[in-house]
């Protein structure tokens, strides 16, 4: 089963949508339907970082043989981060780090893994929030650093725990305080 297959939208499929639409009206609502089936792609495949000019297994369909153009590779990417749903990860603008849940999102679902693990006053390594036997069968595990980082910031700066520092970056540490 390809991906077309799977998250078909009324979009995909047709060769009209490998490039950007004329008309504004119809371009925005291309433009929304292709932000939408990024992040439920993005989420269903645990997907974090897209490349504007990488193969991402949406931005081609192999079926007609037809790509979608850089033009619309860029705006669609665009449009997620003018919405902060994704942010580029370099200044030339290559590269997309997907937020297909929000930072206060992410924040919400470890304070939910903390209190579902019994671990309101526990400590734990950052590794093993992403990684660990206890993260497994969650949306925490497998999860990019850089977001789990600033979700882990940001409860920070609500009083939620304490970032320490370890002698290397897998053995940084929280200490929750839910």
């Amino acid at each position: 089963m390809t991906c077309w297959s799977k998250h078909r939208t009324p979009i995909v499929g047709r060769s009209s949508s490998n490039s950007l639409q004329p008309v504004r009206e119809t371009r925005e609502k291309q433009i929304q339907l292709w932000k939408e089936l990024i992040l439920d792609y993005c989420r269903t495949q645990k997907i974090f970082v897209v490349g504007l000019d990488e193969d991402f297994p949406l931005f081609s369909n192999p079926v007609i043989e037809r790509s979608l153009s850089h033009e619309a590779r860029e705006a669609f990417l665009s449009a997620l981060v003018s919405e902060g749903r994704a942010e580029w990860l370099d200044k030339s603008h290559k590269k997309c780090l997907i937020l297909w849940h929000r930072i206060q999102d992410w924040a919400d679902l470890i304070i939910s893994f903390v209190k579902d693990n019994g671990l309101e006053d526990g400590v734990m390594t950052v590794e093993e929030i992403r990684s660990g036997v206890e993260s497994r069968g969650t949306e925490l595990h497998g999860m990019d650093r850089t977001i789990l980082m600033r979700a882990l910031k940001h409860l920070e700066h609500r009083g939620k725990l304490a970032l320490f520092k370890g002698t290397s970056a897998d053995d940084e540490g929280v200490k929750f305080s839910i």
